[in-house]
């Protein structure tokens, strides 16, 4: 068991033998927010927000392309899910929707309402490969009955199936911000100072 901070320390003596300095306060100052994962309503929230949004912008695309076509071909065509072209571009679209928001910010247009963000599982930015890993990850979620979205109830990090095989995790956007700066410092601790060249007399 340790001992509390400034216990069983010497008070520093100043250099004139007078009377002994007090000891500078310790100040309780959190370092970081990291252990603030976002929990299951904000994630749920930002999750119906893209939803909303993504079809939103695929029924008028679908709509825009109707008219197109009918101003085109001079008939009345109304493209709908009953065709299967439109279903491969409806899951086409939700993929990219998805992958290129993880993968360019890690935030979902419904994520920046909410305001969280995904990050890497060690604080640092997604990434191209772990944003598609996610993105492909994301449906096995739902195919096991719901089961893969527990973890963000019951788990300590709050990771979903799909964060647990992407390596990613979901905080809060400035725990994102605070994250990536931790990051950012380790990498710069672990690279070692280049030794200044010797300069000689000149000869």
């Amino acid at each position: 068991m340790t001992a509390p901070a400034g216990v069983g320390l010497p008070e520093p003596m100043p250099h004139d033998g007078g009377m002994p300095l007090p000891a500078p306060l310790a100040l309780s100052v959190p370092q970081n927010l990291r252990g603030h994962y976002a929990g299951f309503a904000s994630r749920f929230i930002a999750f119906v927000i893209d939803c909303v949004l993504s079809i939103a912008v695929f029924e008028l695309a679908l709509a825009a392309a109707s008219f197109a076509a009918s101003a085109l071909t001079g008939t009345s065509i109304h493209f709908n899910r009953g065709y299967l072209w439109v279903v491969l571009a409806f899951f086409a679209w939700e993929f990219f929707y998805y992958a290129y928001s993880w993968t360019a910010s890690g935030k979902t247009p419904g994520m920046m309402i909410v305001g969280v963000e995904v990050v890497g599982q060690d604080g640092s930015h997604v990434g191209t490969q772990r944003g598609l890993v996610r993105t492909l990850a994301f449906p096995l979620s739902f195919l096991l009955l719901g089961l893969g979205f527990l973890g963000i109830l019951l788990g300590r990090d709050r990771r979903a199936l799909h964060d647990v095989i992407a390596g990613t995790a979901v905080v809060y956007a400035w725990d994102a911000r605070e994250a990536r700066l931790r990051s950012l410092a380790r990498e710069r601790n672990g690279r070692r100072p280049e030794s200044p060249p010797v300069i000689g007399p000149h000869p």
